[in-house]
C-alpha cells in the first residue's frame, strides 16, 4: 500500500490516508459516504487545525490504518454509517476507493449500465502497480484481464436473470446475445443461462437457477463475489474482520490439547475477550463407572457405531452387551452372549449395529455371528479345525465380512458363513475393510500391512514396519492407520502417502496384543492400553501423552472411544474389569465455585462429592473412586 499523503496520481488513491501532510487529524469536515473522505476538505481542516495550535497526532502505521478500515467495514455492515463517517474523518483514513463506493451503490440499486461503467474505472485500478502488489497478481496483465472478464460476466449474469424474472424476455435475450456471448467466457455456462429462457414463471427460474431472485439478497451475494477480484486497497473483502476473528478462534482451538467439543464456526458461541482454553477436567480422564460382571481377563471392548451400546469380550467365554444411557452416560447390562469356548479376543459391529461378530485367540478355529437385538446366534462358522479365525472386518455393505488368522487362511463370507472368496497363504494378524467396498487391509507376519482386492485379485504393499504389527485400526476417512507395534508402541501412518507420520511415546508395548483407537471430535485424539496398567491419551499432533489414566491393576488390552459421545472412553483389562472414563466430577470448592458462576460453600461441595462416590459404589460394587 502507498505511503500516506504521497502524490496526487491515481495510485495514491488506493491507500487510506491520514490527514494533511503535517499528520494532523481533522475534527470537522465535509459530507461523507461510507467513510469516504474528501481530500480537499481534509487539507482545509488540517490547515485550520494547525493554525489553531492543535497538538499534532502521530502518523498512523500501515497496520493501524488496516485495523481502522476493518473496524469501519464492520460498523458499516451493522448499519452504523454515521459512526463510520466520524471514524474515517477523525483518523484521516478512507474505507474504500470512491469508484468502489459508486460501484457498490449502483449494484445494490440494480443500475447495471452505471455499474458496468464503474467496473471500467475499477479495471484501471486493478492494473496499477500498487494494486497488483497488494492483490498478489504478480504484475501479470493476462491474469488481471481474466479477473475483469469474470467480474463483467457475473454482473451481466445478474442483469440477465433479473430481466427474466421481470418478464422482460427480449431485453434478457439482448443481454445474452450482445453482451454475455461476445465475452467468450464460460461458454458452457452461457448455454445453461440460455435454457432459462424456457422457464414459465419466476419461481421456476429461481428454482432451476438456484438463485435468490431479484433484490438485496442476490445483489449482496453478487457483491461478495465481485469483491474477491478487487485489491483490498480498493475494496475490502466482505466481512474481513469476522473472517480474521474466526481464523484466530480456530487456531486457538487447534492448539488446545484438550479441546474435545464440536467446532462451531460462528463467533456467538465464544468470548473474544479471553483466549480459548479447555481444562483437563473436561476431558475423559476420570473413572465414571467400573464394570465388574466379567469373571476373568477382559480382552476386548468396542462401542457400537451409533454409540448406544458397548460390547466386551472376555477369557470367561462370554460377550456382554451393555446399553449406554446417552444422557447419564452410564452402562447397564443388556445381554450376555455365552458359549465361546476359547474366550473372546476380538469383536466387530456390523455397519448397522444389528450384528456382532466374536473371534477367539490364536488357537480358536470358530467364529460367532450374533443377532444383537434378539440375542440369537445366527452363524457359527468354522472352515477347518486347522484354521485360526482370530480377526474379522465387515464390508461396508453389511452383507459380507472377511476373517482369517495366523495359520495362513483369509476368507470372505456372507452372513450365513458361506465362503465367497479366499486368499491362501496369508497369515493374518488384523483386518480392516476400506470404504470402497473392494479393498481389504491385512497385517501379516512379515511386519507389514498389504491391501488386497477381491475383485481383480491384486495385492500391494502399503506399510512396512521393522517389528511385528500386533493390531491396527483405520480412521473414519480411511486416510490414517494406527498401529500397535511390538516393543515399539503406537505408530501413526498415512495410508495414502505411505509414510510414517508419528511415533507416540510413553506406552509399554511388548508382544501382547493391545488395541488402540482414534477418538474425540474429528478424531483428534488417540488412546491406547499399555502393559504398565495405564491408559495413554495423545493429541494426534503431539508425540507426548496429554493424559495417563491410572486405576487398572493389570495390562490394559483394549480401549474404545464412543463415536457419538466424545467425552466417553472405555478400557478393558486383564484385571477383569472394564472402566468407563469421563470428565471430572465437582471435586473441590474452587472448581465448583468457578463453574458457570455457581457459589457453593464447602459443605455443599462435600455433599456433591459424597453423592458421586455413592453413585459409583452402587454401579460398580467397588469402594474405590478415581
Amino acid at each position: 500500500m502507498q505511503a500516506n499523503g504521497a502524490g496526487q496520481d491515481r495510485d495514491s488513491e488506493l491507500s487510506c490516508r491520514n490527514g494533511a501532510q503535517n499528520g494532523e487529524s481533522s475534527s470537522t469536515g465535509a459530507a461523507h459516504s461510507n467513510g469516504l473522505l474528501s481530500p480537499a476538505s481534509n487539507n482545509t481542516n488540517s490547515t485550520s487545525d494547525a493554525n489553531s495550535g492543535v497538538k499534532k497526532k502521530k502518523r498512523l502505521s500501515q497496520s493501524e490504518e488496516d485495523v481502522i478500515r476493518l473496524i469501519g467495514q464492520h460498523l458499516h455492515d451493522l448499519g452504523l454509517n454515521q459512526t463510520v463517517d466520524l471514524l474515517m474523518q477523525e483518523s484521516g483514513c478512507r474505507l474504500e476507493h470512491p469508484s468502489a463506493t459508486k460501484f457498490r451503490s449502483h449494484v445494490m440499486e440494480g443500475e447495471w449500465d452505471k455499474a458496468e461503467s464503474d467496473l471500467n474505472e475499477l479495471k484501471a485500478l486493478m492494473h496499477s502497480p500498487s494494486a497488483i502488489v497488494v492483490s498478489g497478481m504478480l504484475g501479470n496483465p493476462q491474469t488481471t484481464e481474466r479477473q475483469f472478464c469474470r467480474m463483467k460476466f457475473l454482473l451481466l449474469q445478474q442483469k440477465y436473470l433479473e430481466y427474466l424474472e421481470d418478464g422482460k424476455v427480449l431485453e434478457a435475450l439482448q443481454v445474452l446475445r450482445a453482451e454475455l456471448t461476445p465475452l467468450k467466457y464460460n461458454t458452457e455456462r452461457i448455454h445453461i443461462l440460455s435454457g432459462y429462457l424456457m422457464c414459465s414463471h419466476a419461481e421456476d427460474l429461481r428454482t432451476k437457477a438456484e438463485w435468490e431472485g431479484k433484490g438485496t439478497a442476490s445483489r449482496t451475494k453478487l457483491l461478495d463475489k465481485l469483491q474477491t477480484y478487487l485489491p483490498p486497497s480498493v475494496m475490502l473483502p466482505p466481512r474481513r474482520l469476522q473472517t480474521l476473528l474466526k481464523q484466530a478462534v480456530e487456531l486457538q482451538r487447534e492448539r488446545c490439547l484438550y479441546h474435545n467439543t464440536k467446532l462451531d464456526n460462528g463467533l456467538d458461541s465464544v468470548s473474544l475477550l479471553l483466549d480459548h482454553a479447555c481444562s483437563r477436567k473436561q476431558f475423559p480422564c476420570y473413572t465414571q463407572q467400573i464394570l465388574t460382571e466379567h469373571c476373568n481377563e477382559v480382552w476386548f471392548c468396542k462401542f457400537s457405531n451409533d454409540g448406544t451400546k458397548l460390547a466386551t469380550g472376555s477369557k470367561d467365554t462370554t460377550v456382554i452387551v451393555w446399553h449406554v444411557d446417552m444422557e447419564t452416560q452410564q452402562m447397564k447390562l443388556m445381554k450376555t452372549l455365552e458359549g465361546h469356548a476359547y474366550g473372546v479376543s476380538y469383536l466387530a459391529w456390523s455397519p448397522d449395529d444389528a450384528y456382532l461378530i466374536a473371534c477367539g485367540p490364536d488357537d480358536c478355529s470358530e467364529l460367532w455371528l450374533w443377532n444383537v437385538q434378539t440375542g440369537e446366534l445366527r452363524t457359527k462358522m468354522s472352515q477347518s479345525h486347522e484354521d485360526s479365525l482370530t480377526s474379522v472386518a465387515w464390508n461396508p455393505d453389511g452383507k459380507r465380512f472377511v476373517t482369517g488368522g495366523q495359520r495362513g487362511q483369509f476368507y470372505q463370507c456372507d452372513l450365513d458363513g458361506n465362503l465367497l472368496d479366499s486368499w491362501e497363504g496369508v497369515r493374518v494378524q488384523c483386518l480392516w475393510c476400506l470404504s470402497d467396498g473392494r479393498t481389504v487391509l491385512a497385517s501379516d507376519t512379515h511386519q507389514r500391512i498389504r491391501g488386497y482386492n477381491f475383485e481383480d485379485l491384486t495385492d500391494r504393499n502399503i506399510v512396512q514396519e521393522d517389528h511385528p504389527i500386533m493390531s491396527f485400526t483405520v480412521s473414519r476417512n480411511g486416510r490414517l492407520a494406527l498401529l500397535n507395534v511390538a516393543t515399539q508402541g503406537v505408530h501413526l501412518w498415512d495410508l495414502q502417502d505411505r509414510v510414517l507420520v508419528r511415533k507416540y511415546q510413553g506406552v509399554t508395548q511388548g508382544f501382547y496384543t493391545i488395541h488402540s483407537c482414534f477418538g474425540g471430535h474429528n478424531e483428534d485424539f488417540i488412546a491406547s492400553g499399555s502393559e504398565d496398567h495405564k491408559v495413554y491419551i495423545w493429541h494426534r499432533r503431539s508425540e507426548l501423552p496429554i493424559a495417563e489414566l491410572t486405576g487398572h491393576t493389570r495390562t490394559v488390552n483394549c480401549v474404545s472411544w464412543n463415536p457419538v459421545l466424545p467425552g466417553l472412553l472405555a478400557s478393558a483389562s486383564d484385571d477383569g474389569t472394564v472402566r468407563i472414563w469421563g470428565p471430572a466430577p465437582f471435586l473441590d470448592v474452587q472448581d465448583a465455585e468457578g463453574l458457570n458462576g455457581m457459589n457453593m460453600n464447602s459443605t455443599a461441595v462435600c455433599l456433591v462429592v459424597r453423592l458421586y462416590e455413592f453413585k459409583v459404589f452402587r454401579s460398580t460394587h467397588s469402594l474405590t473412586v478415581y
